[in-house]
């Protein structure tokens, strides 16, 4: 292969290693449509109720699909204000954020000494 088509290659190589169902774009915050204090938020696609990663800078937290958004364009996730303060956006407004799917698949094991059960997640191609 040419160096010249070699580099034009490596963004694709990079980007490529990344999961499937991960998504990179702005997300703004909005007072919640579910309990005080609970951590949701709003995609386009994903279906109610499927759990979420949203990662900013160094912070990731989960929040839970509960409503349709955002509306504006360039924007890829609305969370609740709780899920923005956890986040640390409240003073930002719009922050660029990685969004992740999380895998509800989880197994329940006892270690070696028969202490209390640990749960890991487990991928749902091991299932």
């Amino acid at each position: 292969m040419p160096i010249s088509k070699w580099w034009a290659a490596l963004p694709l190589l990079v980007l490529g290693s990344a999961s499937a169902d991960a998504e990179s774009g702005f997300a703004s915050f909005y007072p919640g449509v579910g309990k005080t204090g609970e951590m949701t938020c709003a995609h386009r696609s994903h279906p109610f109720g499927k759990k979420l990663r949203v990662s900013h800078g160094k912070i990731s937290i989960e929040c839970r699909v509960n409503d349709r958004g955002p509306f504006i364009r360039g924007r890829i996730i609305d969370v609740s204000t709780s899920a923005a303060r956890a986040l640390g956006m409240i003073d930002a407004g719009v922050v660029h954020v990685l969004v992740e799917a999380v895998d509800e698949a989880k197994k329940a094991f006892k270690d070696t000494n028969n202490n209390a059960a640990h749960e890991i997640s487990v991928p749902l191609d091991v299932l």
